[in-house]
């Protein structure tokens, strides 16, 4: 039985592929995009209406890089809290980590992951497998059983596999598969124990800190092997202006090379650890304003192609823990849109460049047909308000964990609806 056909009107369309910023808006049948409406057309007699009243409608966020506690950790994360989370920010596919409990690295543990997620959370998931077994950086995963599993991508996460032969193996095997391998740059030797970026800070704090030089070393490194063997390669965060030139060169001389940028490394600084505040602890750790101003530089200019939330949940005794001890991570499916409209009010970027790292480019580098406002895509949708107005309380996030460092934050932008498929998963208190 087919659905009744969805119109959502009266909007500020954002089409991330054309660059453009327009009224309109957008006719849903059976789950896809149907027609992109402009505001003279007619609509279908038995058309559901739904007035934008003039607020953004938007491709859903593809969030790269979310870590979901099934299995191992759910007292952290679940994919019913984390779908939650997802669909109250935006966020219409997850593509999840690796780093779980055991880890993600067998056909097994990545389809009970899908039957969960496909079970309990109302929006997309895009699982990444392991890129070695239990991420030890020593056997390289059966990469292609896991493609054929539904693996979009294989990372060890923020575990840097040290022997450049084991990682030039999985380069080459991922090469011939045509898969796609994510990497943390970072050298490990270097970065071991740090938890702040070094500098006149780390040093008047007392903290344990590391270069930006190691995450330069470790790029290199990776480009270097990436060269060698034509493999398709994502690095998942770049937070440094001093890795940026390698980066810049490995795609002018034509590799296969694409870049992420967490929300945090683009609205926060290193000043705001302040008093030894453990909720700004990520990895990697906040940089200096110099650095946050050169990666919002590299989004707008696309040398950076990817903005993710980084989601991270960590519970209370994890956090309330002196800052060398502390765990990493912040969670930020609810927080990636209205932290990310900063960079929009601030005018550094347009709203279609923002959602083209934000959506188009991680679907595109993924190989999935969401992120784009095209006839025939799925019509994951998001509505939201760039406007308005909230103070952000922690306690009210439907991620299971609460470690935000935008908690008590003034920020703009909220979500209304949001649509997977073109069913409503998501609609604000009050419409």
């Amino acid at each position: 039985m087919s659905q009744r056909p969805t119109a959502l009107i009266n909007a500020r369309v954002i089409d991330p592929a054309a660059d453009d910023l327009s009224k309109g808006g957008v006719l849903i049948e059976n789950g896809a995009i149907a027609r992109i409406l402009s505001p003279a057309d007619a609509l279908p007699a038995e058309a559901e209406i739904v007035d934008c009243a003039g607020k953004c409608l938007a491709p859903g966020i593809v969030d790269i890089g979310v870590k979901v506690g099934e299995p191992g950790e759910r007292h952290k994360e679940s994919f019913k809290t984390a779908g939650r989370a997802a669909a109250a920010g935006g966020v219409t596919t997850m593509v999840t980590r690796a780093d779980t409990s055991p880890t993600i690295d067998s056909p097994e543990t990545l389809e009970f992951a899908a039957r969960r997620a496909a079970q309990m959370s109302p929006v997309r998931l895009a699982p990444m497998a392991a890129l070695t077994k239990g991420r030890a950086g020593r056997e390289m995963v059966e990469i292609g059983f896991l493609r054929d599993a539904g693996a979009v991508a294989f990372s060890d996460g923020d575990h840097v596999v040290e022997n450049p032969k084991v990682f030039s193996r999985c380069l080459s095997y991922a090469a011939s598969l045509g898969a796609l391998v994510m990497a943390h740059p970072q050298d490990p030797g270097l970065s071991a124990g740090a938890a702040v970026t070094s500098g006149k800070f780390a040093t008047l704090r007392g903290l344990p800190a590391v270069s930006p030089m190691a995450e330069r070393m470790g790029l290199e490194r990776d480009l270097a092997l990436v060269e060698m063997t034509g493999a398709r390669y994502h690095a998942d965060q770049i937070s440094t202006a001093r890795a940026l030139p390698a980066l810049t060169r490995a795609k002018e001389i034509g590799l296969d090379v694409t870049a992420g940028v967490s929300i945090h490394h683009l609205t926060l600084n290193e000043f705001d650890v302040g008093d030894y505040r453990t909720f700004f602890k990520v990895k990697p750790p906040l940089r200096s304003e110099d650095d946050r101003l050169a990666m919002v530089d590299a989004v707008a200019t696309g040398v950076i192609d990817v903005i993710c939330s980084m989601h991270t949940p960590q519970d209370e005794e994890s956090k309330r823990l002196p800052f060398e001890e502390a765990a990493s991570g912040a969670v930020g499916l609810e927080t990636l849109l209205p932290a990310a409209l900063r960079l929009v009010h601030s005018g550094h970027l347009s709203l279609p460049v923002l959602w083209r790292a934000l959506s188009l480019n991680p679907a595109d580098r993924l190989g999935l047909p969401q992120g784009r406002l095209e006839i025939g895509a799925p019509a994951d949708l998001v509505v939201f308000d760039p406007d308005a107005p909230f103070v952000l309380d922690r306690t009210k996030l439907q991620s299971k964990s609460k470690n935000t460092p935008f908690d008590g934050a003034r920020m703009q932008g909220r979500v209304l609806r949001c649509f997977v498929g073109g069913t409503q998963i998501y609609a604000r208190e009050g419409l």
